[in-house]
């Protein structure tokens, strides 16, 4: 069963949050505040916060952007993830992924199924690493960032939980381009 071992230290990690959205301004984007606070509060660094469009474009081009950066670890979005014909942010970032997590999925809509029912297969949330750093693709609600933070992206960024978890590893991430190998 997972724990937190409380031998270890806490390893305060720096997020990056894009809110991808036609409508909303850091005024009222309610999804983005949601997890500003929940990294706040958890003792991680919030590097930087944005919001862009939801344009294919834009938005890979500011997670890319990101990626590339020393300073942020982690990068999650929050929007997009639907079907209509503006949400585009999988199609925006699958693409940079070197790694697609699925489990993340996985485990993302276990815990919406629990909240939500069946309306969970209207999101397309996603996860994977590009250029070392991990990437977290969340539907554009608060509850379904809550449900993301709450249920998973906590304990996986907490250096302290057991068995395993994503700050442990995070040195090794690049490690297949640091021995000359390929993506």
């Amino acid at each position: 069963m997972s724990r937190i071992d409380e031998s270890r230290p806490f390893l305060p990690i720096g997020i990056a949050v894009l809110t991808v959205s036609d409508t909303r301004t850091v005024a009222d984007d309610k999804s983005g505040d949601t997890l500003v606070q929940r990294i706040e509060t958890a003792g991680h660094r919030l590097i930087t916060r944005a919001i862009v469009q939801d344009d294919k474009a834009q938005i890979a081009e500011q997670v890319r952007e990101w990626t590339l950066r020393d300073d942020i670890d982690v990068v999650i979005t929050t929007g997009g993830t639907g079907f209509t014909g503006r949400d585009v942010t999988p199609e925006a970032l699958e693409p940079l992924f070197e790694k697609r997590m699925d489990g993340f999925s996985e485990v993302f809509h276990r815990i919406s199924y629990d909240k939500i029912g069946t309306s969970t297969i209207q999101s397309r949330a996603t996860g994977g690493v590009a250029n070392a750093t991990f990437i977290f693709v969340l539907p554009g609600s608060p509850g379904a960032c809550k449900d993301a933070w709450d249920g998973i992206l906590q304990a996986q960024l907490d250096y302290r939980h057991m068995p395993c978890n994503f700050v442990e590893i995070m040195p090794r991430l690049d490690e297949h381009l640091r021995r000359g190998g390929t993506q």
